[in-house]
Formats: C-alpha cells, structure tokens, sequence
C-alpha cells in the first residue's frame, strides 16, 4: 500500500467518481470498477468459504486465490499494469486437475448444493463467471490482459471441481439435474 490510510471515508467519492491506483478518477459504474468490484465479491465469497474450515490443504489454496485476486483488482485498479502471470493459471490447471483425478466422471449435469461448504464454493464459482464476463466486457474496449481472463475461466473450473471434492470428502453425493418429467416429487 503506497499510502496508509488513516481515515477511511475520504468524501471524493460523493460526486459518483472513485480513484483508480494511478491516480485518475472513474465513474462508480464504469466497466473497470464494476469488475473490481465483482473480484472483490469473489474474493469475499472464497473467505467465507474458508470460513467453513476446510482442510488446511484446501485453506491454503484458497488464501492463494485470494492474493491471486488481489493481485488481479491491484491490476484493474492501474490500467495497463500487468502483475498476473501465466504461472498463476498454470498452477490452477494443475491443481484443479490433482483433485479433479479422485472424482467420478460426469454424465449428467449437477446442481448447486451438498454441504455448506460446497454449496458456498457453488456460489463462489458462480461470481467468478460474472467477474470473467465483466473482464470480457472491458476488454472489448480497451487493451486485453490475457492472463486475467484465463485466470478467471480457470478458477471457476477449479471451484466446480473442488464444489465436488468437498461434498465427496464429506460422503455426500453430487446432486444430479433431472429433465423436465424425471424429477421427484416433494
């Protein structure tokens, strides 16, 4: 943090605008602010996953995440700065497919839901798609940042699977879609 903040309402904000990290000003509803502000839902959603004690291994993934998109918003929040590398995505990839090896293949799609935990990480996944399309938006009218957006796609994919590894680490299994006449009745 380049400057500390010792009073946290500063009024430079009443008039719509906030700062950027560069110091340029930018409307509350900008395409920019809304994707920082939609990785800042994300990264709040994934504390309150972490919240439910996960396994240390899976708690210290997630708190990478969470640097991961801090990392992402302090990029967003001085445009053309690119700190995200290739080998945050990569090392995604190769965790989402260490967990994805001890799951059964799907046949059918699944639904929300399962434990707590794994219904808070459905959520979690869920934020972080609309954070991908508010990144695709963006970078529609201005210079793209590749690794963002693959991040992103990435980490969904990877809070699908670990939605999965929760609820079978908790003998709980996933709950399957049923089309149309097939459902049960409650």
């Amino acid at each position: 943090m380049a400057k500390r903040l010792t009073k946290i309402y500063t009024r430079t904000g009443d008039d719509g605008t906030t700062g950027l990290g560069d110091g340029t000003r930018s409307v509350k509803d900008s395409l920019r602010i809304e994707a920082i502000g939609t990785i800042d839902e994300l990264n709040s959603f994934i504390g309150v996953l972490i919240a439910e004690n996960p396994a240390e291994e899976v708690r210290t993934k997630l708190e990478d995440i969470q640097h991961d998109l801090f990392d992402l918003g302090g990029d967003l929040s001085i445009p053309g700065r690119a700190s995200m590398s290739e080998a945050q995505v990569s090392r995604l990839e190769k965790q989402l497919d260490d967990y994805n090896i001890s799951l059964a293949a799907l046949k059918e799609f699944i639904l929300p839901g399962g434990t707590r935990a794994a219904s808070l990480c459905h959520v979690a996944r869920a934020v972080s798609r609309r954070a991908e399309r508010c990144l695709v938006r963006l970078y529609r009218i201005e210079p793209a940042m590749p690794s963002h957006v693959e991040y992103l796609n990435r980490l969904s994919d990877f809070l699908f699977v670990l939605c999965r590894v929760l609820n079978q680490r908790a003998s709980v299994g996933d709950v399957m879609w049923q089309q149309g006449k097939n459902r049960r009745s409650v």
